[in-house]
């Protein structure tokens, strides 16, 4: 970026995300008969262990209700935690209804994700923090849900230091917050698949809106291209995992949606790591891909020995590696006398890939690379 960045890492948090602030926080403001009676939550995941685990070490009992795609990751450890999970819907909004009717007929006090002010004040001790690890912080990026993190923290700071900007970040699949604030009011969207599944939430908190709208200075998305990106960065060069929700703000800063000035001291709030190793793995493959360190080739030859050979050899001189190949004949729009042969290979970037491609057709081959 060419300024100082700093990454305020809450994905360290013992439950591997900021919501241990607001939980506990909640769970200290109620009275000794709400907790004996316990607690109960919707949450996609991140709320729901942190409460869970807060709870159990203050003997409350804790009933959790989650989406029923929700991580298994994030299923199994709020399960091991102590509390009952029950799993309906496909948002955190299609929970609410089971919240509801667990409050009335068991009598449980629900401890909101992000829509309570006891949580949003816990989140914003992680302003506090930032003031006091970085005194010289201009900016602050936060990842936006519900709103109760960025509430929180927004108000810590402001409060302390007006002239600082706060920037929040949404997946665009998930933009509750900035159709609430172009529409003046709360506003309820309807969500899209989103690797940032923390924060998509259909509407922005009743209780966060107000304190979004007064002391947010901008609002920005990024896309699930840009989300992917920031997660593999985050992964190879700060050696840090990093789920989709809390990569948001770093993906904002990569895809230039956040204008750094100079001498700027910008602090990235990474919210949580609490992500599914498939979706590691498979978001390593596309961030290779994106970075063209891995390429997919499709070369047309003359059916005559030594062809594959051929092929092969010209990438392994240029330094690159075939992971997998497969020829063909008798399909497709082949000319007779020619042989179609796609190749997977691992390469350095993009213009190594370039290079290997004008290689080829140096020799009289046909190719494409593959998307």
């Amino acid at each position: 970026m060419g300024e100082r960045v700093h990454l305020k890492a809450e994905l360290r948090q013992r439950t591997g995300s900021f919501k241990d602030r607001g939980s506990l926080n909640k769970l200290l403001s109620l009275a000794p008969s709400a907790l004996a009676q316990g607690v109960v939550a919707a949450s996609a995941g991140n709320h729901a262990q942190a409460l869970a685990r807060h709870a159990a070490r203050l003997g409350v009992p804790c009933t959790i209700v989650m989406p029923r795609d929700a991580p298994l990751i994030k299923v199994g450890n709020t399960r091991a935690a102590g509390a009952r999970v029950i799993q309906r819907g496909d948002t955190l909004s299609d929970g609410a209804a089971v919240v509801d009717r667990l409050v009335q007929e068991e009598g449980l006090t629900l401890v909101h994700p992000f829509d309570d002010l006891e949580v949003m004040a816990g989140q914003g001790t992680m302003g506090l923090e930032i003031l006091e690890q970085i005194p010289d912080v201009t900016a602050i990026v936060v990842p936006v849900g519900g709103g109760g993190m960025i509430s929180g923290v927004a108000t810590a700071v402001k409060d302390l230091r007006a002239g600082i900007r706060i920037v929040g970040v949404e997946a665009a699949r998930a933009a509750a917050a900035m159709r609430s604030l172009e529409a003046g009011k709360p506003r309820e969207i309807q969500t899209g698949d989103t690797l940032a599944d923390g924060i998509a939430v259909k509407r922005i908190g009743r209780v966060a809106y107000p304190h979004l709208e007064a002391l947010v200075d901008e609002m920005v998305v990024v896309s699930e291209e840009e989300i992917i990106r920031a997660i593999f960065f985050l992964l190879e060069r700060e050696k840090l995992v990093v789920e989709g929700a809390g990569a948001v703000a770093v993906a904002a800063l990569l895809a230039g949606k956040v204008p750094v000035a100079t001498g700027d001291s910008v602090v990235c709030v990474l919210s949580g790591g609490n992500i599914d190793m498939n979706v590691v793995s498979r978001i390593i493959d596309r961030g290779l891909w994106a970075d063209g360190r891995l390429a997919s080739l499709a070369v047309v030859v003359r059916d005559r020995p030594g062809y594959l050979n051929e092929v092969t050899g010209v990438v392994a001189i240029a330094g690159a590696n075939v992971l997998h190949i497969e020829h063909t004949r008798a399909f497709g729009d082949i000319s007779v006398g020619k042989v179609g042969i796609e190749m997977r290979i691992e390469t350095r970037g993009r213009d190594h890939v370039a290079k290997i491609v004008h290689e080829l057709r140096k020799l009289g081959h046909t190719v494409d690379e593959l998307k």
